[in-house]
């Protein structure tokens, strides 16, 4: 008996542990795109492709691994969120609020970052790719 748990263990674990994690709050999903309000909000793992979250108060909120591929977050404020390893590529972020918050390993491949605020803002790692960045003090080096 035992040895037959533990064989089924042993198939089971492998396939679980390949499945994609969502840990997103799918209220708090369905909040925020209601209303444009999810401060604090747990949004990691979040699939927000296109979303229109034009002013949205994401204050504190984790969007961890979130994708934000083509989001128009313009006016956003997004002060101290973790948008750790997040997509944004090609998003937009006019005018966003980033004031420290975390977007290390970030994919902001041609993202367009026009006057945001970033201070105090971790970009460790992230990927600013052809990223259109206007009015915005991020250095980037290379060519």
């Amino acid at each position: 008996m035992k040895l037959m748990t533990l064989a089924s263990i042993a198939v089971i674990l492998p396939v679980l542990w390949t499945l994609p994690l969502r840990a997103e709050n799918p209220l708090q999903v369905k909040q925020l795109l209601e209303t444009n309000l999810c401060q604090g909000c747990d949004l990691s793992g979040a699939q927000l492709t296109q979303a229109h979250l034009i002013g949205a108060d994401l204050r504190g909120a984790d969007l961890g691994a979130a994708t934000l591929v083509e989001a128009n977050l313009e006016g956003a404020d997004l002060t101290g969120a973790n948008l750790t390893r997040a997509d944004l590529s090609q998003a937009f972020l006019t005018n966003a609020t980033l004031d420290g918050a975390t977007l290390d390993q970030a994919n902001l491949t041609r993202a367009q970052i026009y006057f945001a605020q970033v201070k105090g803002t971790s970009l460790v790692g992230a990927n600013l790719t052809q990223a259109d960045i206007v009015g915005t003090p991020i250095s980037v080096g290379g060519d």
